[in-house]
């Protein structure tokens, strides 16, 4: 027969801890490790291989991509909106308000027409991250949209000054303006705020399996991003 002491602990012991923000992106960073996502823009300047149209590349690329993600923090606002939800989707919608002007003066000191700003190329992966980005902020959940949101600033920015690092040593001229933008690094304020709204959207019963998995895929589709930087402006 079972004493009340083993009772208590067979039951303790079924109890599952219940997931937070911080277990969550350590689950992406040991995903990350082991399955990195494959940045091309990174590879050319690893192989001594880039050149201005990558760099073109990527900012037209950038370009396309942020009128998707003001809707998106839109849609998160608009869904959300409660503390810290509200907080967060206002401060990364003026990250990349603020953004833009200088996003813009990077594309016309790298030579780009407004004819080049206005090009459209039908792509799809120039377009796979404003399509994922956009798919998660309409049907997944809160903690979805967050920890996505949180993973992106966590790969984008560190690829990005390992780009302007190896453009600092390219054998052509890159503009300051260039190194103005893709320099700076993501907020640990923001990436902070972030993991707060991914718990909080825990506590309110959203799935962290399904958070993990919407992550995931936005990273996959920066990918395509730098895939499309690459191969689809040159």
């Amino acid at each position: 027969m079972r004493t009340d002491d083993q009772h208590r602990r067979t039951v303790e012991d079924t109890v599952t801890t219940p997931a937070t923000a911080a277990d969550l992106a350590g689950r992406l960073r040991a995903r990350r490790d082991a399955e990195p996502i494959a940045n091309a823009v990174l590879a050319r300047a690893r192989d001594g291989a880039l050149a201005p149209e990558h760099l073109r590349g990527m900012v037209l690329t950038e370009l396309q991509a942020h009128h998707a993600e003001l809707v998106a923090y839109g849609v998160g606002l608009a869904r959300y909106a409660h503390q810290p939800a509200t907080k967060f989707f206002t401060r990364i919608t003026e990250l990349v308000d603020n953004a833009s002007p200088k996003l813009a003066a990077c594309a016309r000191a790298l030579g780009l027409s407004d004819a080049d700003l206005r090009r459209r190329v039908p792509d799809p992966a120039i377009h796979a991250f404003s399509g994922c980005l956009s798919w998660i902020a309409v049907t997944g959940d809160q903690a979805s949209l967050a920890l996505a949101l949180h993973a992106d600033m966590t790969v984008y920015f560190p690829d990005c000054v390992a780009i302007a690092a190896a453009a600092r040593d390219a054998a052509f001229d890159v503009p300051d303006e260039f190194f103005d933008y893709y320099e700076g690094t993501a907020s640990e304020d923001l990436l902070h705020l972030a993991l707060e709204v991914v718990d909080d959207g825990l506590r309110r019963g959203d799935d962290p399996d399904d958070a993990v998995f919407a992550a995931r895929l936005l990273e996959a589709s920066i990918g395509w991003f730098w895939h499309a930087a690459v191969h689809s402006w040159s």
